[in-house]
């Protein structure tokens, strides 16, 4: 049985437990696919209304990025200066991506749940506390360290990611202000990974809502005193509010009182004992650690190679794929809301259950992420006019940065397809060290195209080198799930994507025809935002694509039984 249950007000948090059921999006040959089950009406409503806030905080963080980014265009232009920023940055992208977004939660939140099942059963001494006890004060100070050895070798690490750069001594003095996201973000990813096991959401989505409220709010104030270091000292005091954000939902947990139960007092073993093994499987998290830091390593390349061009290279290349992943990032909620029902389906042997899942969310971020593609390649010069050109920002900066963004947009689809592939693959019970491998290769295609491409062609040659090795990847995940996790029709799903790869094509070339034909970027982007989707549909319904009007009528159905 599907639950759920929501406390949405003031101080309360979300809970959510079971995403919606699976539709399927392109019909198989002599067969009728199952829907699976429908959620009653009462469960529908309340898994919407937890969905929506969660969304919602999310697409506000997103947003705020984006006025975050803004302001730095606005406040430091694109030369040496943001260079030097942008190449500081790196130390927190990357711990992010470690210490938030996959190997910190991938190894807490069961860590956590088996602590949670276990306070549960009346086990004593609470095993959640015993948790917290036995790895909180390590990783507090196995960071700390971490973060103190960062700020000491902060030369060395400059020299390391950007050798040619203009300004390598502002850079230094950038990452020592940056090398603090270490600890901090990583004991904000134990709060995120804690709070989601205790099924409450809403205070890990609010996250990065203050990461770059604290971002903005010292630049604009520190700006004219401290140049562009405000903006690192501005990424250093967002991600202490990070943990701020989290730290009472924590703390409320930890007082939880437990009813206590006569039998099994102890829950059957140790009261940490049993906890602490998920925490210590280096098996399990070994390749995920290695994917997540393959993956991001591909912007490591793109600014060492980018170092050696002219001043503004870099920031150019990290103005461009901002805007340009924005749909890829909308694309990927889908997957990250129905990636408990995969993990679920295989954990159950349903395989069945598992394909539809995975399919149906390959071609709903497809369709998502092309729609938005199509709009970048034909509304680029207008998207970032609009969003950037104010202050340093200039001209000539709007018409390098849309040109390498229309070149990045090439590879939006693969960036997708392997964010959703890697979930069903990470969803088994034993270690799968294939997407690892297949990221590495990927980012040795990124390295070699790169390093030949960077000279002739520059910051276009490094994004072209950024989409060959992405779309690579995608395609050899895709390939690879079949036989080794989830049985999907590769060929099925192959077909539909291109159908919609097609339409999206036609999208973009329409629009980029006609963009330059209406006057003022904000109203040619506005009608834009309206011709591109309806071509794209159009386009669809003539290419006989994939059945999105099933999926329509359903969401049709599911908004008649909320109301």
């Amino acid at each position: 049985m599907n639950e759920a249950t929501a406390g949405i007000g003031p101080g309360a948090d979300i809970r959510l437990t079971v995403p919606p059921p699976a539709v399927v999006l392109y019909p198989s040959k002599g067969r009728q696919e199952p829907h699976g089950p429908q959620e009653p009406p009462r469960l529908g409503r309340v898994l919407a209304r937890a969905a929506a806030v969660t969304a919602a905080l999310t697409v506000a963080g997103s947003l705020l990025g984006l006025v975050r980014d803004q302001t730095i265009a606005h406040l430091f232009g694109a030369g040496s200066d943001s260079d030097a920023f942008l190449v500081a940055w790196t130390v927190p992208e990357m711990a992010s991506t470690l210490l938030i977004e996959d190997a910190m939660a991938l190894v807490l939140v069961p860590a956590f749940s088996h602590a949670l099942a276990r306070r549960a059963a009346g086990a004593s001494p609470d095993p959640v506390r015993g948790l917290v006890s036995a790895t909180l004060p390590r990783l507090f100070v196995l960071l700390s360290c971490a973060a103190g050895a960062l700020i000491l070798g902060a030369q060395v690490v400059v020299e390391l990611l950007a050798p040619g750069l203009a300004s390598p001594e502002l850079a230094v003095s950038c990452t020592r202000l940056t090398a603090i996201t270490v600890l901090t973000f990583g004991i904000s990813g134990y709060l995120s990974a804690a709070l989601r096991a205790h099924r409450s959401y809403l205070p890990p989505a609010a996250i990065y809502l203050a990461y770059n409220v604290g971002i903005i709010v010292t630049m604009v104030v520190l700006h004219s005193l401290w140049g562009v270091r405000a903006a690192a000292a501005g990424v250093a005091a967002g991600s202490m509010l990070m943990v701020l954000v989290q730290l009472p939902a924590f703390m409320r947990h930890m007082r939880v009182k437990r009813r206590r139960r006569k039998s099994r007092p102890h829950g059957g073993g140790g009261p940490v004992g049993t906890a602490r093994p998920a925490l210590l499987g280096l098996g399990v998290l070994a390749p995920v650690v290695l994917f997540a830091v393959c993956r991001q390593s591909q912007v490591l390349i793109e600014r060492f190679l980018a170092s050696s061009l002219p001043a503004g290279a870099i920031s150019h290349l990290n103005y461009a794929q901002k805007v340009a992943q924005m749909p890829m990032v909308l694309s990927l909620m889908i997957c990250t809301v129905t990636f408990p029902v995969v993990a679920q389906a295989v954990a159950d042997g349903d395989e069945d259950r598992a394909r539809r899942r995975v399919e149906q969310d390959l071609v709903l971020a497809a369709v998502v992420v092309l729609v938005g593609t199509a709009l970048v390649v034909g509304y680029a010069p207008q998207l970032i006019e609009v969003l950037f050109q104010r202050g340093a920002f200039g001209a000539e900066d709007v018409a390098t940065t849309a040109s390498v963004m229309r070149v990045y947009a090439l590879g939006l689809l693969g960036h997708c397809l392997v964010g959703a592939l890697v979930r069903p693959f990470f969803s088994a019970s034993r270690p799968i060290w294939y997407p690892a491998a297949v990221m590495a290769a990927g980012l040795l295609i990124t390295t070699v195209v790169g390093a030949f491409a960077v000279q002739p062609w520059g910051v276009y040659g490094i994004a072209a080198a950024n989409a060959v090795g992405i779309t690579m990847t995608a395609v050899l995940l895709l390939s690879g799930l079949g036989s080794r996790v989830v049985s999907i029709r590769v060929r099925g799903v192959t077909a539909a994507l291109g159908r919609l790869t097609v339409a999206a094509t036609a999208a973009g070339a329409i629009g980029w025809l006609l963009a330059p034909l209406v006057p003022g970027p904000l109203l040619s982007l506005g009608l834009g935002c309206l011709l591109v989707p309806g071509v794209f549909a159009v386009s669809v319904l003539v290419l006989r694509g994939p059945n999105v009007a099933e999926l329509l009528d359903l969401t049709n159905q599911r908004f008649r039984h909320a109301r």
